[in-house]
């Protein structure tokens, strides 16, 4: 037993964070069909090299990272028939995921007013760059556009007067925010039909999202005034909390409290750090960034990063390498929770993912299911779901309504 089994969702989302979501929902049990347009399908299936075997024609690594445990529905919904389709399956979905341009879909009539009528219960999610109004709503919204209007890169990558540049964060972490916020909401909305409330319209911004999400860092600027800058891999509340080199590689220190500052004094044998009371809070370590950095730099790259890993662990002072991909697939703590699996699709054979890092005692959240090929289960999903005959369906093949 999963969590959502029995929940329906349809996905007419693109790109990532609407599939980022639908495959969340797919990992905890829902049944996801994700519609795409014949013949192109979704846009992530062509964002490679590399490709799975290393075949063109095949799936993109993009693509293989947020599409797992879906059916995939080829239908045309500029056609007629093809909207009948769609509005078909929605009555029957609980939950339908889109990332459209706002109104764009009501001269199909697979907008939320239209789709409701049939489907009172239906919660539906739009997601978009910028919201359902606003003066940007019509604009579109990529990850890294919003990474930059929304603040973060002016906070990610070296500072300016080391002549650093503005940085994104170095995977979509906007669009994988606004899936998990949309998730979150898509939940909230089940509860609350269970309820009585009935369906809902979400509206999901990816620049909503991306304000939210700078945290700390935007209430320093509510509170404090000074506008945040860049500061490479130093934190603008805690100090020490960054990446040190060490004499073959680069590790982190995360002294989060005065306690483990004092830790971290005894491992680097700085006794007269540890008694000095300029030292000793962490608002005063912050006031004394530059010099209390250059004095602990100045002795961690004198040995190797093992050395001081396991001198740091023995003391409970936060520490770690920062890994390569390579070194992260190959961490033992990543082996043993079972993070990277493999999935076999019946055509395309063996698929490496991802597990979903949801773990709940006595249930499962991990998908037993492939990322789908294009249009593989269109046939499946409309005898099942809708009833359609071999007949219809070799007539709308034909039309190219769907594939």
């Amino acid at each position: 037993m999963k969590a959502l089994d029995g929940i329906r969702v349809l996905d007419m989302s693109r790109i990532l964070a609407g599939p980022w979501a639908s495959q969340l929902m797919a990992d905890m049990g829902a049944s996801v069909i994700k519609v795409e347009q014949p013949g192109r399908g979704d846009d992530t299936r062509h964002w490679g090299p590399p490709w799975l075997n290393s075949d063109p024609g095949a799936l993109s690594a993009y693509f293989l990272a947020c599409n797992r445990g879906k059916q995939s529905v080829c239908i045309d919904f500029s056609h007629p028939e093809g909207q009948a389709l769609l509005r078909e399956l929605a009555a029957d979905s609980d939950i339908l995921l889109e990332n459209f341009r706002p109104g764009s879909l009501a001269r199909y009539g697979l907008d939320h007013d239209s789709l409701r009528k049939q489907n009172p219960g239906l919660i539906y999610c739009s997601i978009t760059g910028f919201g359902q109004d606003g003066p940007y709503a019509q604009r579109n919204g990529y990850d890294l556009l919003l990474q930059a209007m929304g603040g973060l890169m002016s906070i990610t990558g070296s500072p300016a007067r080391e002549g650093g540049e503005p940085a994104k964060v170095g995977v979509a972490v906007t669009d994988i925010l606004t899936g998990l916020y949309a998730t979150i909401a898509c939940l909230g909305a089940l509860r609350e039909r269970e309820a009585g409330a009935g369906g809902q319209h979400i509206d999901m911004a990816l620049m909503d999202v991306q304000v939210a999400t700078l945290a700390n860092q935007a209430m320093n600027y509510l509170v404090g005034g000074e506008v945040p800058q860049a500061m490479g891999h130093a934190h603008p509340n805690i100090v020490p909390y960054q990446a040190f080199e060490a004499v073959d590689g680069w590790l982190v220190i995360a002294a989060g409290n005065d306690k483990q500052f004092q830790a971290l004094c005894d491992v680097l044998d700085l006794p007269d750090l540890a008694r000095d009371p300029a030292y000793a809070r962490n608002a005063d370590r912050v006031a004394q960034r530059a010099i209390l950095v250059k004095r602990l730099a100045a002795v961690i790259r004198r040995r190797p990063r093992g050395d001081w890993l396991a001198a740091l662990e023995r003391a409970g002072v936060p520490a770690g390498p920062v890994n390569d991909m390579a070194a992260v697939m190959d961490d033992p703590q990543v082996r043993a929770r079972g993070l990277v699996q493999t999935l076999t699709h019946p055509r395309l054979g063996e698929i490496p993912t991802i597990a979903s890092p949801i773990r709940c005692r006595g249930g499962s959240t991990q998908s037993h299911g492939p990322p789908p090929a294009l249009g593989q289960d269109t046939q499946a999903v409309l005898m099942e779901r809708l009833g359609l005959d071999e007949q219809r369906l070799s007539r709308l093949r034909a039309e190219g309504v769907i594939r």
